[in-house]
């Protein structure tokens, strides 16, 4: 079962947002110095929750139990791969990634990370940070698509009205060129 990428180069693929009280948990991609939230691809025949519980059981080892899902993106958010990350020996040629985000919560605050359930773990450290941290922190080309779906997500994240702020860094980071919304 291979990943789904669609005509115009896009692989269809699941981000995660995880939350504990008022942080979200960000991982330290492995071997590298970038953050980043869970995230992965969808596989063909794969029902975009089942793949999200899959990632987030490979990625972190969390299971299902130990979440509450509070929502999804209404749409796939896009971004484009720049062209040095293009693979261009693989077919179909992936441009980048169309990306549906879902936000769950934690159910308890005790819970063990395990980022060892593949043989290629995606993190190897990570932290609970502030809500639109992960706008500054996550590679320059990814950007624009987590400052979309953490404001889409961020009434359901915090239903009382009361959200953070956004930092006074935000339109450095997050205002960069946002493809247009597509529907699929």
């Amino acid at each position: 079962m291979g990943d789904l990428i669609d005509a115009d180069g896009f692989r269809a693929n699941v981000g995660i947002i995880l939350m504990l009280r008022e942080q979200v948990f960000l991982g330290r991609r492995a071997g590298a110095r970038g953050w980043q939230f869970p995230q992965g691809g969808v596989r063909s025949g794969e029902r975009l929750e089942e793949a999200l519980f899959r990632e987030l059981l490979e990625e972190i080892g969390v299971g299902k139990e130990s979440v509450e899902l509070l929502g999804q993106t209404e749409r796939w958010l896009r971004y484009r791969l720049p062209p040095r990350y293009l693979r261009r020996n693989q077919q179909p040629l992936c441009v980048g990634q169309k990306q549906r985000w879902f936000l769950l919560r934690l159910k308890q605050p005790e819970v063990t990370f395990d980022f060892g359930r593949t043989s290629e773990p995606e993190f190897d450290q990570w932290r609970w940070t502030d809500y639109w941290e992960p706008v500054r922190e996550v590679i320059y080309f990814k950007r624009p698509v987590y400052a979309r779906a953490l404001s889409e997500l961020a009434p359901l994240a915090f239903p009382r009205g009361k959200q953070p702020p956004q930092p006074e860094w935000w339109d450095q980071y997050a205002g960069g060129a946002e493809p247009p919304a597509q529907a699929d």
